[in-house]
């Protein structure tokens, strides 16, 4: 954003607050060109956006931070319109911002999701959209749903119809949006070869070699509050 240092003997840095963004959508946030949006109040009503997962054709990673995977992966910023044109990858935007907002902290994204699988894997993306559509992104993450209720707790199993709550572990960042700029996530279940592909079985994946199309949902309202949380200073 500013392209500048700062220091703080805290973190988050004193002052910091948090602002909370709900998923929002008629049920149609598939693609850039869907109706997704981040709202100050979660919807009264749920209109689950849905997509469908296929292990054999993943989201391909494309920029983002890493290291260590050769030259499958070219990290860094990148303009990611051209995933977002994927009808398995759901676009939520903020308003464009009135004045400019830092966000210097954690940010937490909290699902409410379903799946036709009994496991799945989903995905989020940060970015920062400018004024003429480009969109950056600034960092994300990614849940297996077996493990949503910790890396040292049983194996926690979907059923179809069902809804269940997932909170990613919370990613640490500093960045400064410009007026005129919106905040965007992206939500899907892959991001390959970044992050290893779920085969929707169940099993353990590496000794797999079929994998099981998902039908996964993320649903939102009152009921199933699915939210971004970002920490900001005034």
């Amino acid at each position: 954003g500013k392209n500048e240092w700062k220091n703080a003997a805290t973190w988050p840095p004193a002052g910091a607050t948090t602002r909370e963004f709900y998923f929002s959508s008629g049920g149609k946030a598939n693609t850039l060109y869907g109706d997704g949006k981040l709202a100050a109040q979660p919807d009264a009503d749920d209109h689950p956006d849905q997509f469908v997962y296929d292990p054999a054709n993943p989201v391909p990673t494309y920029g983002g931070g890493g290291c260590c995977q050769g030259t499958a992966v070219k990290f860094g910023s990148y303009d990611q319109r051209e995933q977002e044109t994927r009808n398995d990858v759901l676009v939520y935007d903020t308003e464009p911002f009135a004045q400019g907002v830092e966000a210097s902290g954690p940010i937490t994204v909290t699902l409410n999701v379903s799946s036709s699988a009994k496991d799945t894997d989903f995905t989020f993306k940060v970015m920062d959209v400018y004024p003429d559509g480009r969109a950056f992104n600034i960092t994300e993450n990614i849940q297996r749903m077996r493990y949503r209720n910790g890396y040292d707790k049983p194996l926690a199993w979907m059923k179809p119809g069902e809804v269940y709550p997932v909170t990613f572990q919370p990613i640490d960042t500093s960045y400064y949006f410009k007026p005129g700029h919106k905040l965007r996530v992206a939500i899907s279940s892959s991001n390959f070869p970044r992050f290893d592909r779920n085969l929707n079985t169940g099993g353990n994946n590496y000794d797999e070699s079929e994998g099981v199309i998902a039908d996964n949902a993320v649903h939102h309202s009152r009921v199933y509050p699915s939210k971004l949380v970002l920490t900001v200073l005034p």
